[in-house]
């Protein structure tokens, strides 16, 4: 009697291991691992990594670097960028300093070359005013012997291309971003004279 228990119990075991095996079989294979975040790169330098002197005003003939972005919202229908350092706020009286920016970049970009001029952008892209009243890039240029500064690029996915003619303030920027931004990715790199 005891040996027919235990072979029932077995064959009951062995069931329930089959109709388990079975069930996870026909579960569904798990979800693929969602896409990569949007990212903003450059070929110059790595985030967090130093800025070549290339691109500062350390050299005569500095020029900016060149960015690249992957992974934006899929309904983007324009960029705009902003280059800023926080460090050198206190210096200048200002809560921030602005070194560029640039808006109108179809959704459909994907990089924007090395060495833009001021006032140079075509196809509807348009430069705003920096630090010094430029429309165009303003090179890294901390006090010589200070802490590294972080340079920060930050790129903006809106879904709308914002109507500002050249020369505007980043404030005029913003404010046309408001409440249209769906997406933004940054890329911080250092520099110290």
């Amino acid at each position: 009697m005891r040996s027919k228990l235990m072979q029932s119990l077995v064959v009951l075991a062995l069931l329930l291991v089959a109709g388990a095996a079975r069930v996870a079989a026909q579960q569904p294979a798990a979800p693929p691992p969602p896409p990569s975040k949007f990212m903003l790169m450059s070929s110059a330098y790595s985030e967090g990594g130093n800025i070549p002197m290339k691109y500062s005003c350390s050299d005569p003939n500095a020029a900016s670097p060149d960015l690249s972005w992957s992974n934006p919202p899929a309904n983007t229908v324009s960029f705009a960028v902003i280059m800023h350092d926080m460090e050198g706020a206190p210096m200048k009286g200002a809560m921030d300093v602005t070194h560029w920016i640039f808006w109108g970049i179809p959704g459909t970009a994907t990089s924007v070359p090395a060495g833009v001029k001021p006032d140079s952008m075509a196809g509807g892209i348009e430069q705003g005013a920096n630090i010094r009243k430029v429309n165009g890039f303003q090179p890294p240029c901390p006090p010589p012997g200070s802490a590294p500064h972080h340079y920060t690029f930050e790129i903006y996915a809106l879904d709308t291309k914002i109507d500002l003619p050249g020369g505007s303030s980043r404030a005029d920027l913003l404010k046309a971003m408001d409440g249209h931004v769906i997406g933004k990715a940054a890329l911080v790199g250092l520099f110290s004279r």
